[in-house]
């Protein structure tokens, strides 16, 4: 189409510092969650184990309710408390993982988007990090924010001495929720990258965390061992929570939906060994289908 009017004149107002364009991607992927009704509820759903918790917390520190109830020695709010709530949101952030993370690259790879985004000024490390950024952002308002506060309503009301006790069950939160948001996170994309249908990438998810823990046990039940549980996520993550909430190897001990039993625990080492290569095989997945360009043999 010709121009006759030869008025343009190129942008020169103010640019998105190069460090922050990926943050694009998660603020029109949120407001489109936004708009459905499912995903609100299920996002407001989310905040009520934390609500449940905090009055747990309160009760115990309140003397009318310790003597109207006895509660004072029917819950310790201790580090096996905040593991177990972390269990129960880390479940929540892995449904919320399921239903959201299919939707993010598979659509952009059906309508071949990829060169349009990869065309401007914008890195594949740059997308990935967006795309990811979008659960990360979620879950961590399921996971750890509400766990540190619960954490600081504790150390409030328990008084002076205890913060600097349990100090550390702080860090055990903040380093366990990110360790199951990126894994999560890595694993939902490299999905929804490779498989285009949303719902089979939902469903593989639930596999690889369900499916694997009963082929695990299948594995351990034949062989008589215990490696198999090496391909069961949920004991991987399970076993590297019990050691940095401190929690003493017992039968039935760890978080809920993550417990570990006695003596089937697998050396914390290799669990780390086998979280860290489930993280960089799906950044191998994701470098081989982010491309600016597919070529068709």
């Amino acid at each position: 189409m010709a121009v006759f009017k030869h008025a343009y004149k190129g942008y020169d107002g103010p640019l998105t510092p190069a460090w922050s364009r990926f943050l694009i991607l998660p603020r029109y992927a949120i407001a489109d969650l936004r708009r459905s009704r499912f995903y609100s509820v299920f996002f407001l759903a989310s905040m009520l184990p934390p609500l449940i918790f905090a009055l747990i917390i309160y009760i115990q520190h309140n003397l009318s309710a310790i003597k109207l109830l006895d509660v004072r020695n029917l819950i310790d709010i201790n580090a096996h408390f905040f593991l177990n709530f972390l269990g129960w949101q880390s479940m929540m952030a892995f449904f919320l993982a399921a239903f959201v993370g299919p939707g993010q690259i598979s659509p952009d790879l059906a309508n071949n988007a990829l060169p349009l985004y990869l065309a401007r000024p914008f890195s594949r490390a740059e997308y990935v990090l967006g795309k990811m950024s979008v659960l990360i952002i979620l879950m961590s308002f399921m996971t750890w924010i509400p766990g540190l506060l619960l954490f600081i309503l504790q150390a409030s009301l328990e008084g002076h001495g205890w913060l600097g006790k349990n100090l550390h069950i702080a860090s055990a939160l903040f380093l366990g929720s990110w360790i199951w948001i990126l894994l999560l996170s890595l694993l939902a994309l490299a999905l929804s990258a490779w498989v285009k249908w949303k719902p089979m990438a939902g469903g593989l998810l639930f596999g690889v965390f369900f499916v694997a823990a009963g082929f695990s046990g299948a594995i351990n039940g034949i062989l008589r061992t215990r490696w198999g549980y090496l391909i069961n996520v949920g004991h991987l993550v399970g076993v590297v929570w019990d050691s940095l909430f401190e929690q003493p190897q017992r039968r039935g001990s760890g978080a809920v939906f993550f417990r570990v039993s006695r003596g089937e625990d697998i050396p914390i080492w290799c669990c780390w060994m086998a979280l860290l290569g489930i993280c960089a095989f799906c950044l191998y997945l994701l470098s081989r289908k982010i491309r600016g360009a597919e070529v068709v043999r």
